[in-house]
């Protein structure tokens, strides 16, 4: 069974990174707790745009929603475990992606990208709204539990926060290959192709788009709640519009259309911005040159890369592959 063989791959790369974890420090650990979830938002997009063809400006958003959930939930029910507050944030990012998917299935090109624009733009805007509930421009500070008595001394409270993250991504990263590969992701790449031709052959055209919405939304959501519980903090201010513009940015930097092109896309986004501050740092170069580098790392990069390899990363290694005799496997989302 797909699900069956897809478990077994999360399994496998869940020792991968465990080892990886016992081998470096909680510096590290925090670098790949960002790297995984980030991984699983650029997923739920890969399969929203590579999927089903429809563009959305407005990912930033859900992933707002699952952090803030997160942020709620550990201050206000502070006994759950974390797989029910986790559990809670799909279903409440699930909700989220059926209203906008509903609002949005009519919409193409452009209008869409401007329909879900308008998310990304106005719900960080709630958090002033509502000062007293969301924290303003300042937050919301959270506590999140490290790893179990039994454990202490044994892991460090980053590795287990890492190693929750990893084990959360790679069973939703196992959902998503296996609903991808199945009879609804079929339906999405008919929809994506011509969605004339698709409703002519018996697929429901609408009720596929917003299953599309659904899933991404819940994977971006699950994401933002993983980033939480990592950082322990939930600001405003990291959900802008370029969050959602840096998602798809890097989308396309990956590759679309596989898992591979959206891990790619995931140290693209957290190890540039790293490599650029230590860079300022090094030079002392300020505070302001710091802040803004990443992203003209970024920039120069995604144009590089665009530029001589238009199929993205994944696209070089498919063609290096490709020239040794041995393709590389190309899972999609």
């Amino acid at each position: 069974m797909p699900v069956l063989r897809h478990l077994l791959y999360a399994a496998l790369a869940l020792v991968g990174v465990g080892g990886l974890l016992l081998a470096t420090g909680d510096l590290t650990a925090l670098r790949l707790a960002a790297v995984g979830y980030t991984l699983l938002a650029v997923a739920g997009l890969q399969l929203l745009v590579g999927g089903s063809g429809q563009v959305s400006l407005g990912h930033g958003a859900f992933m707002m929603i699952g952090a803030y959930g997160m942020a709620l939930l550990v201050l206000h029910q502070p006994t759950l475990p974390l797989t029910a507050n986790l559990a809670i944030i799909v279903a409440v990012s699930a909700v989220a992606g059926v209203a906008v998917g509903i609002a949005t299935a009519r919409l193409h090109g452009p209008y869409l990208a401007g329909a879900t624009l308008i998310l990304a733009v106005g719900l960080p805007g709630l958090a002033h709204r509502y000062h007293e509930l969301l924290g303003g421009s300042n937050g919301l500070n959270i506590r999140t539990a490290g790893a179990p008595p039994f454990l202490q001394g044994v892991v460090s409270t980053s590795d287990w926060r890492a190693l929750a993250v990893w084990t959360t991504v790679l069973v939703s990263l196992a959902v998503l290959a296996t609903i991808s590969t199945g009879r609804l992701g079929r339906r999405m790449r008919a929809v994506r192709d011509d969605e004339t031709a698709a409703a002519m052959a018996g697929v429901p055209v609408g009720s596929t788009k917003v299953a599309a919405f659904v899933i991404a939304s819940t994977a971006g959501g699950l994401a933002g709640g993983l980033q939480a519980y990592v950082l322990g903090t939930v600001t405003p201010g990291s959900f802008t519009l370029a969050l959602s513009l840096s998602l798809l940015a890097a989308l396309v930097l990956g590759g679309i259309g596989s898992v591979w092109g959206a891990l790619w896309a995931a140290l693209a986004l957290v190890y540039l911005e790293v490599w650029a501050s230590d860079l300022a740092r090094s030079l002392d170069l300020g505070r302001d040159v710091e802040n803004n580098l990443p992203v003209v790392f970024f920039g120069v990069v995604l144009i590089l890369v665009l530029r001589f390899w238009p199929l993205g990363i994944q696209g070089l290694v498919q063609r290096l592959s490709a020239r040794r005799g041995s393709p590389v496997p190309t899972p999609t989302p």
